[in-house]
């Protein structure tokens, strides 16, 4: 990894009016789950559907998508690639060094308030597993959606369009979608650890690991494949 490429993208990402993105959602499942406890209404009424439905449905992939398809996305749009993209650098390094930004700050923009949330809904233990869980798929999503603004000029339209049709619907409506699920990687690796009856998971954590390792380590493969072909004038050949 360059330092100097993840300095730069991090710069450059939090200098964006789009880092505003981050912080609705996380606020959000937060603020509902100090709703709920102020209701007194069971935790188990609740509970699913704000820790998973709306904070691992929606506001991880959500934000995984923000921040993935932003690290290299906006400089292509904006044309700032082109500085990097002629400085005698490895594809590798570049790929990587977004991958490692990107990640990281979608695990601490997810992973904390949903520890946070899930504490504060019933424990830390379910705190603990929705944050790992959550940082698994966090990596996992960076990834593709760090590919994904290289095979699009459109990628948030793309990754808005996976998270509905492939992770909201299809997932949940045919059994065999599961196992290409980052959705279903998360909850299985959250519920191992938390032991509630507020998650289910429906693939095995073997399973769920390992296919997260092999989306991860394909995605930021063809990634950077990708960029060795594409051409300062901001096309991909």
């Amino acid at each position: 990894m360059n330092p100097t490429i993840a300095w730069i993208t991090a710069r450059g990402l939090f200098g964006r009016r789009r880092f505003l993105l981050l912080f609705p959602l996380p606020v959000l499942v937060i603020g509902l789950v100090a709703l709920g406890r102020a209701s007194g209404v069971s935790n188990s009424d609740w509970g699913p559907a704000v820790l998973v439905g709306l904070g691992v449905a929606v506001m991880l992939p959500i934000v995984a998508l923000v921040v993935g398809a932003g690290v290299l996305g906006s400089e292509i749009e904006d044309g700032t690639a082109v500085h990097i993209l002629t400085k005698p650098l490895p594809r590798r390094e570049i790929i990587l060094a977004k991958l490692v930004v990107a990640a990281a700050i979608t695990v601490v923009s997810t992973a904390v308030p949903m520890f946070v949330a899930g504490a504060l809904t019933d424990s830390v233990r379910l705190g603990a597993g929705l944050a790992a869980g959550t940082a698994l798929g966090a990596v996992t999503y960076s990834a593709l959606f760090l590919l994904l603004s290289l095979l699009s000029r459109r990628p948030v339209l793309l990754g808005l369009a996976y998270i509905m049709i492939w992770e909201g619907l299809l997932t949940n409506l045919l059994s065999g979608t599961r196992v290409l699920s980052v959705q279903q990687y998360t909850i299985s690796v959250a519920d191992s650890v938390a032991h509630t009856s507020m998650l289910t998971g429906r693939v095995s954590v073997p399973l769920a690991v390992v296919m997260a390792a092999i989306l991860t380590v394909a995605s930021t493969v063809l990634a950077i494949d990708r960029l060795r072909s594409f051409t300062l004038t901001g096309e991909t050949s």
